[in-house]
């Protein structure tokens, strides 16, 4: 019996050693269940004590090693020494191997180029962000690695954010309370970006802004406005505007995410056969006006290019252009008037009332409303799972009509 009750000494020291570890890279990384688990409090105390309970760990190891190894069989000692080297295997998967801020590590110093010395393809897609008449292009396939940049545009600080497991971006604020933060990429829960700020290692959501666990639990971060298109879309509209550059160091890395934009799943998948299916990482793009949100089928609007649409009482202009990847969204009403539109044969916006036309920055080019300019709002392109995750109670568009919630087919 004393045997036994001194062999459990190195068991419960094996067990504090690998098991919090191993449940904290489990709840926080996409493995098999654990993304649908609610669990955000428990990874995020859980943290907080999984090396404390190393040390545990470790002074029962120890211990046990000083004043009991030398006692077991041959055989007793070699399983020990096993279980130890096991330990180590478990400390790389846990701290390195599947460590988000060690998968995912941000570069060190982004650069940018002009459109002149630019070295990105116009056809990748980009986060566009401007401020003080200073733009800038945060290309999507360098973003989907580092999953933030956090930079300054226009002297403006900003944390430029980008999550491939839910497919969208944000811009926020890095500024917290007056005091402008780091941030460090934690992992995920819910398939989507957890990241922490410096100051009060409170938890936030990257793709709403809001605090989910910590000191400013409930709190959301304050979200810049911003546009996703083609290089190519964005550089007509905005041609002095500079373009972050792929850093040598994740090169390959970048190549992981090669025609990442290009087709969905639901085209891919061969076993599919109707592909008006909607699936968990179907395309949407999601607006939300005075707290109420839509999502519009992505297939679907492509086809049409162009939406008139209201959402609470707000007339609403959804379109994506040529490419088949630049999207906008606009308020449709002038002067207090709501404007109906269609697509001329030169591709450019007309409105029905009164004939004008008007380009792709929702700017009047001729016409009776010329000189007017439609009001952005701002919109995102989202997998279905993820914006039905952190938008319960949105509708739903396809071509057909809105529906108040609609079902998810296949298991992707």
């Amino acid at each position: 019996m004393k045997d036994q009750n001194r062999t459990g000494i190195f068991w419960w020291g094996f067990m504090l050693l690998i098991l919090p570890g191993l449940v904290h890279a489990y709840l926080l990384m996409p493995f098999p269940g654990s993304q649908d688990l609610n669990a955000i409090t428990v990874c995020y105390y859980l943290e907080k004590i999984v090396n404390p309970l190393r040390i545990v760990g470790v002074l029962l190891v120890v211990w046990y090693l000083f004043k009991y190894y030398a006692k077991n069989s041959t055989k007793g000692k070699i399983v020990k020494a096993v279980v130890l080297l096991l330990c180590m295997g478990s400390f790389y998967f846990t701290d390195i191997a599947y460590k988000a801020e060690s998968m995912f590590k941000e570069t060190a110093s982004a650069k940018f180029a002009n459109g002149l010395t630019n070295r990105v393809p116009l056809n990748f897609l980009v986060i566009g962000v401007i401020n003080n008449g200073v733009a800038k292009a945060y290309p999507v396939v360098y973003l989907g690695y580092h999953h933030k940049v956090q930079d300054q545009v226009g002297e403006v600080p900003v944390l430029v954010t980008y999550c491939t497991m839910c497919r969208t971006g944000r811009v926020y604020s890095p500024v917290i309370n007056g005091v402008k933060q780091n941030f460090r990429l934690v992992g995920a829960r819910h398939y989507n970006a957890i990241i922490e700020d410096e100051s009060t290692k409170t938890w936030w959501y990257q793709a709403t802004g809001n605090a989910a666990v910590g000191e400013l639990k409930g709190k959301q971060l304050k979200e810049l406005p911003y546009e996703q298109s083609t290089l190519g879309a964005w550089l007509q509209k905005h041609p002095t505007s500079v373009i972050m550059q792929p850093d040598k160091l994740y090169t390959t890395d970048y190549a992981d995410l090669k025609n990442y934009d290009r087709i969905q799943i639901v085209d891919r998948d061969s076993t599919l056969k109707n592909k008006d299916s909607l699936i968990k990482k179907s395309w949407v793009i999601g607006v939300i006006v005075n707290g109420q949100a839509r999502a519009y089928d992505w297939r679907h609007l492509n086809n049409k290019r162009l939406l008139n649409d209201e959402l609470d009482h707000s007339s609403l202009l959804i379109g994506i252009e040529k490419d088949s990847l630049t999207y906008h969204a606009w308020n449709s009403t002038i002067k207090g008037k709501t404007l109906h539109f269609n697509l001329d044969n030169n591709g450019l916006l007309t409105d029905e009332e009164t004939a004008s036309v008007w380009d792709w920055d929702g700017v009047c080019t001729s016409g009776p409303q010329k000189g007017q300019q439609l009001i952005k709002i701002q919109a995102y392109q989202e997998y279905w799972r993820s914006w039905k995750h952190f938008h319960p109670s949105t509708t739903f568009w396809k071509d057909g009509g809105v529906t108040e919630s609609e079902p998810m087919a296949g298991i992707y």
